[in-house]
């Protein structure tokens, strides 16, 4: 849940504009999309000289709130969901990560930005499902 009381756009946006210069300098440097499903995946089907950069990239994944840390205390995290959700939920990701050819930093992040077509569509369902199963869960079915 986010708590609208604390947002901040100011972060928000600095955090926006990493990303998004992380994107672009990734794509002119190494040539390939940002997309975290496809770097990792690559390193489950590991092609030689196309592995290390994928493992110095999901190390930078890992430290970066490590990082952080040494700057800012960490924000809490609550999970209010138990196991076997989020064991469903994270199969169900895969899943459409796999369908999808794709997964948020690829389609909505990097693929958006290229204006590519398919990337529009995908962002589209993923965001719509999204939405539709935070509304079945918190108002039909009575979660939090």
């Amino acid at each position: 849940m986010i708590d609208m009381n604390h947002f901040t756009p100011l972060s928000a946006l600095i955090g926006g504009l990493l990303l998004g210069t992380a994107a672009v300098l990734f794509i002119l440097f190494n040539g390939r999309i940002a997309g975290i499903s496809g770097i990792v995946g690559g390193l489950l089907r590991p092609v030689v000289g196309d592995v290390i950069w994928r493992i110095v990239f999901v190390l930078g994944l890992l430290m970066a709130p490590l990082l952080y840390r040494l700057i800012a205390p960490l924000p809490t995290v609550q999970i209010d969901a138990g196991y076997p959700l989020l064991i469903i939920a994270g199969l169900l990701v895969g899943i459409g990560t796999r369908y999808g050819a794709g997964c948020t930093s690829g389609h909505g992040v990097c693929g958006l930005s290229r204006l590519s077509p398919r990337s529009g569509v995908a962002t589209l369902a993923f965001m719509s499902v999204g939405f539709i199963t935070v509304f079945v869960v918190r108002h039909l079915l009575g979660g939090n």
